[in-house]
């Protein structure tokens, strides 16, 4: 398989899992990911081992906005390799609150991708939120 074909399989995984994302389905987004995964998120837990702990991390984070799902994705970058494969992205996401607001901010990711028996899998992902290092304020504000 060439490297082509292999970011494509990737791509192909990212557009059903922002799907999934949009439409809250626990079950489609927490597909890509490894039973082992290892994944360090910008909400809650320092880490998250194992696929059953980050899905009830994201089963928490669908819960937190009761209303619609926001979730856009930007400058995605594939790196692939035969086995191996990175890509990195940002991503706008939040929700609508109870009283139907709109709460969204711009998060930077990266995944690690493993190619096994059972296809490509993210194997770790990092989401993280810029913040100011004198106040320990969160940047939710800035724009790409």
């Amino acid at each position: 398989m060439n490297q082509v074909t292999q970011a494509q399989q990737i791509s192909d995984l990212i557009s059903n899992w922002v799907r999934a994302l949009r439409a809250k389905d626990i079950a489609a987004i927490t597909s890509i990911y490894h039973n082992d995964i290892v994944a360090f998120d910008a909400i809650g837990q320092l880490q998250f081992k194992g696929l059953a702990d980050y899905r009830a991390h994201w089963q928490r984070c669908m819960e937190f906005c009761s209303g619609e799902s926001f979730f856009e994705m930007h400058q995605l970058q594939i790196q692939a390799a035969e086995q191996l494969a990175f890509t990195h992205f940002l991503t706008h996401c939040g929700g609508t609150n109870d009283k139907g607001e709109l709460q969204k901010c711009w998060m930077r990711a990266t995944q690690g991708w493993q190619h096994g028996s059972n296809g490509w899998q993210v194997v770790h992902e990092h989401y993280s939120m810029p913040f100011d290092m004198q106040t320990g304020a969160i940047l939710s504000d800035l724009t790409p």
